[in-house]
């Protein structure tokens, strides 16, 4: 791929990654904070509900593989949800919770 990846492209290729165990995207939950693009090279800044969640690399993989197929590198920035986030994630993953990961 000669041209640089968009934004719009990277959140394109990334709306459709859902969560292992709750039936929403990763971007429906808030997760996804931010996609910086520069060139081809991706920096994405996810929040996660607490510190050292066991599946963040399962999660993190999810996302930079649709974003390698567009021939841009992956970079990961994390942080964690603020109170608001965190009771948006918890209410949709009560309602979408489909078990075990």
């Amino acid at each position: 791929m000669s041209s640089a990846v968009s934004e719009k492209d990277v959140r394109e290729a990334i709306a459709p990654v859902k969560h292992p165990a709750i039936d929403r995207t990763l971007v429906e939950l808030g997760m996804v904070k931010d996609v910086e693009v520069e060139g081809q090279k991706v920096l994405l800044t996810l929040a996660f509900p607490f510190p050292n969640i066991p599946i963040e690399g399962m999660l993190k993989n999810s996302l930079q593989q649709p974003i390698e197929k567009m021939g841009a590198e992956v970079e990961f920035k994390t942080t964690v949800m603020s109170q608001e986030e965190l009771q948006k994630f918890l209410a949709m993953e009560q309602a979408g919770w489909k078990g075990g990961v």
